[in-house]
């Protein structure tokens, strides 16, 4: 079982209550008893936490970095109808091609008239049909693998810019904005129907389901929003607690499931109600801070990010978690957890960081 924040607060008052049993009294006895104390919450300490003040190790490491032509951060990844044909995105117009699966990646160069720097946030595939988008306002479009790609010219008049693209089939895609507006075509981009009336305002992190709901936290983390198809507005909903939203996403079931600060991890109990939290553990107290993202392998592996490479696996849903340490002195965050299947997943990071998953090296 992971630590809770009430198992601090037992042990401070357990010390307490040692010490006013204590007062008055004087001598060797005295030290001994204190010193008892101390042991005994450090004892409770590693009980209560099973592995919460210091996880356990994974015993093996099926990450692999791969070397990249450029130090930028990388920040989205996504593959072709050929799986081993694929397109990574970042900052500076980041543009990377593989050929291989991702084991080795070439530099692309997007022509543009202005010389502006682009973050490149979004890429999405359906067959060979794939779009990118990015801020400043930009969105990409191609039909034939990325051998050639289109500008899209989006208007003025878009609120805010584009944060996250979905590729949903021929011609057709949904995106949505840093200000959680949402958009969708079903014409290779010429025309867009906002599916929602207001934004939601600006966003910190924006995720969708597979099935087209979405979940944004909110600027500044005070705040969570969800939306369905058919709704017509955002539906803001309270944070679960003092600490400010860092990131948020779906589980494989379809429910929700929330990082905060200082390392909160929390899951929503039942699909159909948003609000039906569970307690909530930090998965690693001494080292949980700056969780980033969270995804799942398959219904039960999860994978949890964070800064300073820190990388956390649960083989039970979140429930409890170890630690990869073989990928902790990376000098990177870790940004993006992403599965496109469950032999074939990357994590992204800064200043050019990206790992692969090798089916080979975990167990059957």
């Amino acid at each position: 079982m992971n630590m809770k924040l009430s198992d601090l607060s037992l042990i401070k008052r357990l010390g307490r209550r040692a010490n006013a049993l204590l007062a008055g009294t004087t001598g060797q006895w005295t030290n001994w008893v204190r010193k008892g104390a101390a042991l005994g919450a450090i004892a409770l300490l590693c009980t209560s936490c099973a592995g919460g003040a210091f996880l356990a190790d994974l015993p093996y490491n099926p990450w692999e970095q791969v070397p990249l032509p450029v130090n930028e951060t990388v920040l989205d990844i996504a593959f072709t109808a050929d799986p081993n044909h694929g397109w990574l995105v970042g900052t500076n117009e980041t543009l990377l091609e593989t050929f291989d699966g991702g084991r080795s990646w070439e530099q692309r160069e997007i022509i543009l008239e202005e010389e502006t720097h682009y973050r490149l946030a979004s890429v999405s595939f359906s067959g060979d049909e794939g779009w990118i988008v990015g801020e400043p306002s930009i969105m990409l479009h191609t039909a034939d693998a990325g051998e050639s790609w289109q500008r899209i010219p989006l208007s003025e008049k878009l609120p805010g810019a584009p944060l996250l693209v979905t590729a949903l089939g021929p011609h057709s895609a949904e995106m949505a904005t840093d200000v959680a507006a949402i958009y969708r075509t079903d014409d290779d981009g010429r025309n867009w129907q906002a599916m929602v009336q207001d934004a939601a305002g600006a966003v910190r992190n924006l995720s969708r389901s597979d099935d087209g709901r979405y979940v944004s936290v909110s600027g500044r983390g005070n705040f969570y929003a969800t939306w369905e198809p058919g709704q017509d507005v955002w539906l803001p909903h309270q944070r679960t607690s003092s600490r400010r939203l860092q990131n948020m996403g779906f589980t494989p079931d379809g429910r929700l499931w929330l990082l905060a600060r200082g390392g909160l991890v929390q899951f929503t109990q039942d699909a159909a109600d948003q609000e039906s939290w569970n307690e909530g553990t930090n998965p690693e107290f001494a080292t949980s801070w700056g969780l980033l993202d969270l995804t799942f392998r398959n219904e039960n592996e999860a994978w949890l990010s964070g800064g300073s490479g820190n990388l956390l696996m649960s083989e039970d849903g979140g429930e409890t978690w170890i630690k990869d340490r073989d990928v902790e002195d990376l000098p990177s965050n870790l940004y993006n957890v992403t599965f496109s299947s469950p032999s074939e997943g990357f994590i992204l990071g800064q200043d050019g960081v990206l790992l692969r998953y090798d089916a080979t090296s975990a167990p059957a």
